[in-house]
């Protein structure tokens, strides 16, 4: 069964640091792209960044840039999002997803979300 289990979120100040984890299972993970979105409450889902995991090439939204750092460990099958200079406006459900081959194709897997809270 193909999963993907997000953990690492929280509540945090403004300015703090976090570490997303999206830990994959039950299928090939070297030919899939994993890519992070957020959904704050009233807002739709944003794709904040992604990584192809065969050749580590990556991608993020403009609103994230010199924030946001993906990375992945194909040893252990998991990506990492590492967030710095928290915002309140990150605060949401951060989710992590699978496509098939490339970044921002369609995403067949998802998971459950971890929520991000960032206090002013």
């Amino acid at each position: 069964e193909e999963q993907l289990v997000e953990s690492g979120g929280g509540l945090v100040q403004a300015g703090g640091s976090l570490r997303l984890s999206c830990a994959a299972s039950g299928f090939t993970f070297d030919d899939y792209a994993i890519g992070w979105f957020r959904q704050a409450p009233g807002k739709g889902r944003e794709e904040v960044s992604c990584i192809r995991t065969s050749d580590g090439s990556t991608y993020y939204a403009d609103s994230v840039k010199g924030r946001f750092t993906i990375s992945s460990d194909n040893a252990k099958n998991t990506v990492y999002l590492q967030i710095n200079s928290l915002k309140p406006e990150d605060t949401a459900v951060y989710y992590c997803a699978a496509a098939f081959l490339v970044c921002r194709g369609h995403y067949n897997y998802w998971g459950q979300g971890t929520q991000v809270t960032v206090s002013s």
